[in-house]
C-alpha cells in the first residue's frame, strides 16, 4: 500500500535540519525515573523476550518450550498463543497507584513489539489487542491511569524490527518427527500476522546471527508509518520510544517524529514531547533524547538521556533473577547525577497482574524515594558527578550490580544545594567529599542527612569536607544524601 505520509503542520519538517533543532523538555529533564509496561502476548507462556522468533528456531530453549507445552509450531503457532493472552486481571488503575507511590514521575506503554501485534485499537491491523485476545484497549487504559495521576504518558514501537525479525515463522524442522512439515507462518490466511517475508534474507541459525532491524522494502516502511502515526494520533503521547539503533527508515521515520513534535506544539503552544533513539552519533541523536538499553554513560553528558532496563527479563519469565530495589535505585543515583533518566520495566503475568517478588521490589523503591527523592527529581547536574574509586564502563547491557565503597559519591544539584550521594555507608560516623573542599566548591554553609532529623556537624577544609555525626545505620536500604547548602 501507499501510505498518506501527510503529517500535522507545525515548526517541525521531516528532515534532519529541522530535527536537530529539537530541545528536551523541563518535564523530562525533572522526572529522572519512569515506570515502562513491556507487555504483549509474548508473556503468556513466561518464557522470555524474543519468544515468538525463537519458538519458531528449532532446538532453542523457547521452541522446546513451545512444542512440550503447547504443541509444534507447525500446528499451534503464533496465531494460537496471541489468542491466549486475555489480561483478565489488568487494574492499570491500581498499578498506577503502586508505580506513582514508587516515585515515577512518568510511564511508558508497550505498542507493539517486534511480534507485530497492536496492543491498541489498531485502524490499520486486524491483529490487535481489541480485536483478539484481551479484547481491550492495553494503551488506552494505560494512558488514562497515567494522565489521571498528571503523568507524562509515553509509547513504545518496536516495529521497525519486525519485517526480518520475523522471518523463521517461514521455516521447518531438519530433523525429527516434523522434519519438512513448514511451520504455521506460511499459511497464507495469516500472512497479515507472519508477513510475506519469506524472501528477505536467509533464515538465521541462531538468534543474533542475523542483526534483524533494517529491511529496504519500501511496503513494510508504509506499514510502519501508517501504524506508528496511527498510536500518535489516537493517544497523543508525550514520548515516543523507537526500539531501532537508527531513526527508522530514514525520511519515513523522521516524518513520524515531526508528527509527534508538531501535535505536541499544537496542544501546549510549544513541544513538549520526546523521542528516544538509540544510535549514539551526536548528529543523529539530536532529533531526540539517546536511550542507552540496558546500561549506563561512563561520564556526565550534556544532553538529557535515558537509560531503559527492566527488573528481570523484557517480557514475564520463571527463570529470571530480578534486581533487588538497591540495584535499581544505585542506578537511578548514578543516572540522575549524569543528566540521565531511568525507565524500569516492571514485568506483568500474562494476566495483567505483578508477582510478589516484583510488587515487594517496586515497594522498596518506593520507601528508598520517600526518603531521597529531593536529590533525585528537578535536579540538573553539578559541576562534578562522580567522586571516588569505583566506575562504570558505560555502554548498552552493562548494568551488573556494583561494589561500592564509602568513598564512592554521586552529585546532583538543585538551587543552592549539592546533594552527594553516598554510594556505600561507611560505618563508622563520618565521611569526607573532597569536591567539596574550600577553595574548590563554594562555603558550605549546612549539611542534613535526608531522612535523619538532626543537623550534622563538618568542617570545610583544602581536603573536602568533613561530615561526623552520622547515624550507625543507613537511612533505608540503598545510597544515602547529604543536602549540602553553598553560600558566599
Amino acid at each position: 500500500m501507499k501510505t498518506d505520509r501527510t503529517i500535522a503542520e507545525g515548526p517541525f519538517e521531516p528532515t534532519w535540519e529541522s530535527l536537530r533543532t529539537y530541545v528536551c523538555p523541563d518535564w523530562f529533564r525533572d522526572a529522572k525515573f519512569g515506570i515502562w509496561s513491556h507487555w504483549g502476548p509474548q508473556s503468556v507462556p513466561m518464557f522470555g523476550d524474543w519468544y515468538a522468533r525463537m519458538m519458531y528456531m528449532e532446538g532453542t530453549d523457547r521452541y522446546l518450550h513451545h512444542w512440550r507445552v503447547y504443541g509444534h509450531p507447525s500446528v499451534h503457532g503464533y496465531k494460537d498463543i496471541v489468542k491466549l493472552w486475555k489480561a483478565e486481571r489488568f487494574d492499570p488503575e491500581e498499578l498506577m497507584d503502586l508505580y506513582v507511590a514508587a516515585g515515577a514521575r512518568y510511564f511508558c506503554a508497550q505498542a507493539v513489539h517486534h511480534d507485530n501485534f497492536d496492543n491498541w485499537n489498531s485502524a490499520h491491523h486486524r491483529w490487535n489487542a481489541v480485536q483478539v485476545g484481551p479484547k481491550k484497549d492495553i494503551v488506552g487504559l494505560w494512558a488514562q491511569a497515567a494522565r489521571r495521576r498528571d503523568l507524562p504518558f509515553g509509547v513504545t514501537e518496536h516495529l521497525g524490527a519486525t519485517f526480518t525479525w520475523w522471518m523463521p515463522n517461514k521455516g521447518a524442522d531438519k530433523a525429527g518427527p516434523y522434519a519438512g512439515v513448514p511451520y504455521d507462518g506460511t499459511d497464507p490466511e495469516f500472512e497479515d500476522l507472519y508477513l510475506p517475508n519469506r524472501d528477505a534474507a536467509e533464515t538465521p541459525k541462531h538468534m543474533w546471527d542475523v542483526h534483524p532491524w533494517l529491511t529496504d522494502n519500501a511496503w513494510w516502511h508504509e506499514q510502519w508509518f501508517a501504524r506508528v502515526k496511527d498510536v500518535i494520533d489516537q493517544h497523543q503521547p508525550d514520548l515516543l520510544y523507537s526500539d531501532c539503533p537508527d531513526v527508522p527508515f530514514g525520511e519515513v521515520g523522521l516524518s513520524a517524529i515531526a508528527h509527534l513534535y508538531n501535535l505536541s506544539t499544537a496542544r501546549h503552544g510549544e513541544n513538549r514531547a520526546v523521542y528516544t533513539q538509540k544510535n549514539t552519533d551526536p548528529d543523529v541523536f539530536r532529533v531526540g533524547v539517546l536511550d542507552v538499553e540496558r546500561g549506563v554513560r561512563k561520564e556526565a553528558e550534556e544532553r538529557p538521556w535515558q537509560t531503559d532496563t527492566c527488573l528481570g527479563g523484557w517480557f514475564y519469565d520463571v527463570r529470571q533473577v530480578y534486581k533487588t530495589a538497591r540495584h535499581v535505585v544505585e542506578m537511578l543515583v548514578d543516572i540522575a547525577a549524569k543528566n540521565g533518566s531511568l525507565l524500569l520495566n516492571v514485568p506483568q503475568l500474562p494476566d495483567g497482574t505483578l508477582d510478589d517478588e516484583c510488587r515487594f521490589i517496586v515497594e522498596g523503591i518506593g520507601q528508598w524515594m520517600d526518603v531521597n527523592a529531593e536529590g533525585i527529581y528537578d535536579t540538573r547536574p553539578w559541576r562534578v558527578a562522580v567522586e571516588g574509586p569505583t566506575g562504570q564502563e558505560g555502554g548498552a547491557f552493562k548494568e551488573d550490580q556494583i561494589e561500592w565503597t564509602p568513598q564512592d559519591f554521586r552529585f546532583t544539584a538543585k538551587g543552592d544545594a549539592v546533594y552527594a550521594f553516598q554510594m556505600a555507608h561507611s560505618g563508622d560516623g563520618r565521611a569526607r567529599i573532597a569536591a567539596l573542599a574550600s577553595g574548590v566548591a563554594g562555603k558550605v554553609t549546612g549539611v542534613d542527612l535526608l531522612g535523619a532529623a538532626a543537623h550534622l556537624s563538618f568542617s570545610q577544609d583544602a581536603d573536602g569536607l568533613q561530615i561526623v555525626g552520622l547515624p550507625e545505620r543507613p537511612v533505608g536500604e540503598g545510597p544515602q544524601c547529604f543536602r549540602v547548602r553553598l553560600g558566599e
